[in-house]
């Protein structure tokens, strides 16, 4: 393939910024246009041979393929141990990698960068505010990965490329995700392995191609940096109204944190990682990253038309000639994904900063049936729910039956915490108090019993919720207290059905109150983790 020629300079290796990295490689390919981008990946054949070739979709999209590795593996994530990781919470989250595994795993991963055909750098910002913002730079051997984190990060200017990065970036990924750890190294439990060195600062990905890997990455160094500096790092989404307020929301994969915060009725400030400063809130992404089972226009409207040229899907199933997506078809995973830049989104906020919180929403998918579609909560409250951080999902038995199953993920993001729980928690009840924001807890679970009894309550009813939410009504609506956990539960919402908001199931008021008390002791048990 003849050498490409990108922005009137010819892409080479041997620039002093990579060889000081040990990227010797002589063919590197920095900052492609998306249709370079989509040029390359088209036509080189994949290595892996878990790994399908990458295509053109209907939309424009292009589809990739992460081989075996279709999510994070949280239990190969490594920190080293050093100076710079005095305050790191060790212990589940936060393993700990000795010196010596990581310069193994570090020359192992530019070992094999420097064997490929060509790589590709890809730099980028964290962090929409210039005050807070971090430089980053990926080295990859895929070409979707680039054009991933393309989308990711915020994508400076040729101008700031030429100032800022000619010498290189804060922070250097090297992703040789095709090529395998060593799982006979000290500390290795597998044959991935990402490691973060917080002193060198510097990660490396191996054995998994999963491109999510790189997005948290930086997440993770986001919530190692920022606290330093006075600014909460958070795992939220952030739109803002006609008038300027904002609001936050929290929750884990599945509850609705994309999907909510994608409303026609106000700005979209960012659907994932967000950090609040004295200044106010700012994105620290220049893209989303949605989820895609069963996605439909007719429900989601701005993510359905954010899947185009520029956007990447990521282990979807597309019919061969027509190459439309099937977005039910979960063969190669549930975690089917898209990538897309912010500007996809209409009335997206650019930049992509905001004030202080007005609202902060929580939520979760409680499938055990118990909690309100919503919940008034005191600072208090808050800063329990915060820690908690509960959702509960759905586990398969043999026999095909799906019992709900507690999940607690401190701060709604555990596993991309660097320090101790307890330093967000008091940051957050802080900012709270000094700007008056009010928070909330919403249930987009399960409504009128438990799953396998009651149903999921609509998205509809939910968004009528977030919208009384948001024009004051619910923060004047009367309320009745919720026993157990004591929540404020309002009586009246514009929308939905009143006998929706009590959560208590009919004709089985003493199994819901079993079930309730069942669910507060999970919660005891999950805080005394933090006591």
């Amino acid at each position: 393939m003849q050498r490409l020629v990108v922005n009137g300079v010819r892409q080479i290796g041997g620039h002093p910024s990579l060889l000081r990295l040990g990227i010797r490689n002589r063919e590197v390919l920095r900052n492609l246009s998306v249709g370079e981008l989509y040029e390359i990946g088209l036509q080189m054949p994949a290595t892996d041979p878990d790994t399908r070739p990458t295509a053109i979709t209907s939309t424009g999209a292009l589809t990739a393929y992460s081989g075996l590795k279709t999510g994070r593996t949280p239990n190969d994530k490594r920190i080293v141990e050093c100076a710079a990781a005095k305050d790191v919470w060790w212990g589940k989250v936060n393993i700990p990698q000795d010196d010596r595994s990581w310069q193994i795993n570090r020359v192992r991963a530019a070992d094999y960068l420097n064997t490929r055909p060509r790589l590709y750098v890809q730099d980028g910002y964290a962090g929409w505010d210039p005050k807070y913002r971090i430089k980053v730079r990926v080295v990859s051997c895929r070409s979707y990965h680039a054009l991933f984190m393309r989308n990711m990060l915020i994508r400076p200017t040729r101008e700031e490329l030429a100032s800022d990065f000619e010498g290189g970036a804060d922070y250097t990924i090297f992703n040789a995700g095709e090529f395998p750890a060593n799982a006979l190294t000290a500390g290795m439990t597998s044959n991935t392995s990402v490691d973060l060195n917080l002193g060198t600062k510097e990660m490396v990905i191996l054995g998994t191609q999963y491109a999510g890997e790189m997005k948290k990455g930086v997440f993770t160094i986001m919530h190692h940096l920022m606290p330093e500096r006075g600014v909460l790092s958070l795992h939220a989404s952030a739109n803002e109204g006609a008038g300027g307020d904002v609001s936050l929301l929290f929750g884990l994969s599945g509850t609705g944190k994309t999907t909510l915060s994608a409303d026609p009725k106000r700005r979209l400030i960012g659907d994932d990682e967000h950090c609040w400063s004295d200044d106010g809130v700012f994105n620290i992404e220049g893209g989303c990253y949605a989820k895609c089972v069963g996605l439909t226009r007719e429900k989601e409207p701005e993510i359905w038309d954010a899947i185009r040229f520029g956007s990447v899907l990521e282990n979807v199933v597309y019919d061969q000639h027509s190459r439309i997506v099937n977005f039910n078809d979960v063969s190669i995973t549930e975690n089917t994904r898209a990538s897309y830049p912010l500007e996809y989104i209409p009335g997206v906020k650019m930049p992509a900063v905001g004030g202080h919180p007005k609202n902060i929403i929580f939520l979760t998918c409680d499938a055990f049936g118990v909690l309100p579609p919503v919940s008034k909560l005191t600072p208090e409250q808050a800063q329990y729910h915060f820690i908690s951080g509960f959702t509960a999902k759905m586990g398969a038995t043999e026999q095909g039956i799906k019992d709900p199953t507690a999940t607690f993920s401190a701060c709604f993001g555990e596993a991309f915490l660097v320090r101790h729980p307890k330093v967000y928690g008091d940051m957050l009840s802080k900012k709270m108090a000094e700007h008056g924001t009010q928070a909330w807890l919403v249930n987009t679970g399960w409504v009128n019993g438990p799953y396998g009894r009651g149903h999921r309550m609509p998205l509809k009813e939910t968004r009528a919720i977030i919208d009384a939410i948001h024009n004051g009504e619910l923060a004047k609506a009367e309320s009745r207290t919720l026993p157990v956990f004591d929540l404020q539960v309002p009586t009246r919402c514009t929308g939905v059905a009143d006998d929706l908001l009590w959560p208590e199931w009919k004709e089985r008021s003493a199994d819901y109150r079993a079930s309730l008390e069942r669910l507060g002791k999970m919660f005891e048990e999950n805080m005394k983790r933090f006591t």
